[in-house]
């Protein structure tokens, strides 16, 4: 598939940037992770799913039908928070594929193209570039550096770029390069072994807080931030979120995130994401935001 169906969809003048409860206009803030969700670049989870990469949550052999309920009750709640959803057809060979936001990093008018941390998964980005060149232009990292956009979040001002097992220095140099040229910096972290990406422990759902998993980052790591709500440790899992100014998309079953993120002021919709977690997937890894 092309991109022609995108061809002229991104809106001129400035974006928005959710405060608080509400929006108000941000000056310049590049880039689709700017909380300004109006398009998701999805995939339909594979049929070869059982054979994706697992480490940290595996319980049971992934199952390809209860994964695609989970991703149509998925694509719902992001349509209903006024999302207009892309899904492109599987990859053969790749069982990763449903997984776009590891595939590309939006910057304004550009997109970086990563090579994936993964050698099963390396090849999934070629198509989605090949989809938003007509859009975007292309940035592609050369060879030897590794990245892996479930280890970018947007906060602000900046990327919060993990080094991991999926993203090497180089990777996360190649794309701070870039960042810097739209006028965003990037602040390192070291992913901790007990995860596999940094979107996995924590997320930004408004300017200036940070959501974060106990156990995985430090009150030092997000000294940054203006306000931090911390998730249990055992329901770290929650801490990965996708925000509409006030309304907020996590995962289903977690009882205390939901209402810590409820006394902050977010009204909740939840998914039950059990399917996706057994591949250590989280809500975040099923879309990249293109505008």
């Amino acid at each position: 598939m092309d991109g022609a169906g995108i061809t002229g969809f991104r809106k001129p003048g400035s974006v928005l940037l959710i405060v608080m409860n509400g929006y108000a206009p941000a000056v310049d803030v590049p880039g689709t992770f700017d909380r300004a969700r109006g398009r998701a670049l999805t995939r339909e989870v594979s049929p070869k799913y059982a054979d994706a990469v697992s480490k940290y949550f595996t319980t049971k052999v992934p199952d390809y039908e209860a994964a695609r309920d989970s991703q149509e009750a998925y694509f719902a709640a992001l349509r209903a928070h006024g999302s207009e959803v892309i899904v492109l057809p599987p990859l053969e060979g790749f069982p990763d594929c449903s997984f776009t936001e590891d595939t590309a990093v939006i910057l304004d008018d550009s997109v970086v193209i990563p090579n994936l941390g993964h050698p099963s998964r390396d090849g999934e980005q070629a198509s989605v570039a090949d989809f938003l060149a007509d859009d975007f232009e292309i940035h592609r990292m050369p060879a030897g550096a590794t990245l892996d956009g479930g280890d970018v979040v947007f906060y602000d001002d900046r990327f919060l770029v993990g080094v991991s097992t999926r993203t090497n220095k180089d990777g996360a140099d190649f794309l701070a390069g870039h960042a810097s040229e739209v006028g965003m910096d990037v602040q390192l972290f070291d992913v901790p072994e007990s995860t596999l990406h940094l979107t996995t422990v924590c997320s930004s759902p408004r300017s200036g807080t940070m959501v974060a998993a106990e156990g995985h980052l430090t009150e030092k790591d997000l000294s940054f931030a203006e306000e931090v709500i911390w998730i249990p440790e055992e329901e770290g899992y929650a801490a990965n979120t996708i925000a509409y100014g006030d309304r907020i998309i996590m995962a289903g079953g977690y009882k205390k995130s939901r209402q810590l993120m409820m006394d902050a002021g977010f009204s909740i919709t939840t998914i039950d994401m059990t399917e996706f977690r057994e591949v250590d997937a989280s809500l975040t890894c099923l879309s990249v935001f293109i505008g």
